[in-house]
């Protein structure tokens, strides 16, 4: 799941006074794209990536608008190579067919996301380093609007390989069961990276699902992150689907750490 919220300006200062001389290197984070990393956030750090995003889809004719206020991801380091994860989207989403609203607006929290990342293996030559990501949809925490009588899941491993001192290549593989679908899917993404500079990096991706029993869906983004310390990362995406279905991605947002007091 990808996440975003404006954090306050307030907050935004404690980054700064939370900011330490050690060295333990900038934050990686599981946003912008769809790739999840395999890397684990340290023990005691809480990381909180957040922003918004927009998207169109159409299908069979009927066009769908969706805007997500806030989508936010909480990762707890707990263990060495183990995070725990915590995810709540607030949405609204219309749609429409021949101009004419179809139904009524949706709006409200979607089923939260409860999970965990494991590391799995460190990067060793042409061994990638390698992590298993697992969550749970939990229906009973949605608003009225989203709410469903089935849980969802997912899983997937996530491998990272880094090709030079500026640029790496990162791709997931697992599966999904959406909150109130029968039908599973096969899901894969594939990123590559490049650094411009010490605090600016690009990043395009191929991404994607093979329902069951339905057309597999292909989509691509880009974008950009602007590192601002070793503790504040903002990202700005774009993309769209190959396969017929989403039409427009638009997403902006932040990931601040939060540094464990010594």
């Amino acid at each position: 799941m990808k996440n975003y919220l404006t954090l306050t300006a307030a907050l935004l200062f404690t980054s700064f006074a939370l900011s330490q001389t050690d060295d333990i290197g900038a934050l990686v984070t599981d946003r912008p794209d769809a790739t999840e990393s395999p890397y684990t956030v340290r023990p005691g750090f809480l990381q909180i990536e957040t922003g918004g995003f927009y998207t169109e889809s159409n299908e069979d004719g009927v066009n769908n608008k969706e805007t997500t206020y806030n989508t936010t991801l909480l990762r707890y380091g707990l263990l060495e190579n183990l995070e725990l994860r915590l995810g709540l989207d607030f949405l609204s989403s219309s749609s429409t067919f021949n101009g004419r609203t179809i139904g009524n607006d949706l709006n409200g929290a979607s089923p939260l996301l409860l999970g965990a990342k494991i590391g799995v293996s460190e990067e060793r030559g042409w061994m990638p380093k390698i992590s298993l990501i697992g969550h749970l949809n939990l229906p009973f925490t949605a608003s009225s609007d989203f709410n469903i009588n089935d849980t969802g899941m997912d899983f997937r491993f996530a491998f990272d390989h880094t090709l030079s001192e500026r640029s790496g290549l990162a791709y997931n593989l697992g599966a999904q069961l959406e909150p109130g679908s029968s039908e599973l899917s096969y899901i894969y993404t594939i990123a590559y990276g490049y650094d411009l500079t010490s605090s600016i990096g690009v990043y395009g991706e191929l991404y994607g699902d093979f329902p069951e029993n339905s057309s597999a869906n292909h989509l691509w983004d880009a974008g950009f992150t602007y590192l601002a310390n070793d503790d504040l990362q903002f990202d700005l995406t774009v993309g769209t689907g190959i396969t017929q279905g989403q039409n427009l991605l638009l997403s902006a947002g932040l990931s601040y750490r939060i540094r464990k007091n010594k």
